[in-house]
């Protein structure tokens, strides 16, 4: 089983910008967890969708639902608002403070 990298809180945070819930009108895909949990592990490996572990499903299906969000736009709302709020905290320091001149 793949390692998860997203927490409870930060689910929480990225829930409501889903595709397919309960409310939504037509059929709703599976757990959206496991789904964003699949893309954020293409992005972080840098594989090919044929190279997803099966654990995340049919990786033809997870494609599939990524293009969907996509050309709903729904990663591109969830990251601008999500970036609105943006913690800089490490962006704002010196760079001396942050790296050593040799």
């Amino acid at each position: 089983m793949a390692r998860r990298i997203l927490s409870d809180a930060q689910w929480a945070i990225i829930e409501p910008y889903c595709l397919g819930k309960s409310a939504d009108p037509g059929q709703t895909g599976g757990d959206p967890r496991l789904f964003v949990e699949a893309v954020l592990w293409i992005v972080r490996t840098g594989a090919q969708w044929r190279e997803l572990p099966v654990e995340f499903g049919k990786w033809n299906s997870v494609f599939k639902r990524f293009r969907r969000w996509v050309n709903a736009d729904a990663f591109h709302r969830m990251f601008k608002d999500l970036a609105s709020d943006a913690d800089l905290e490490y962006g704002n320091r010196p760079i001396s403070t942050t790296c050593r001149a040799r």
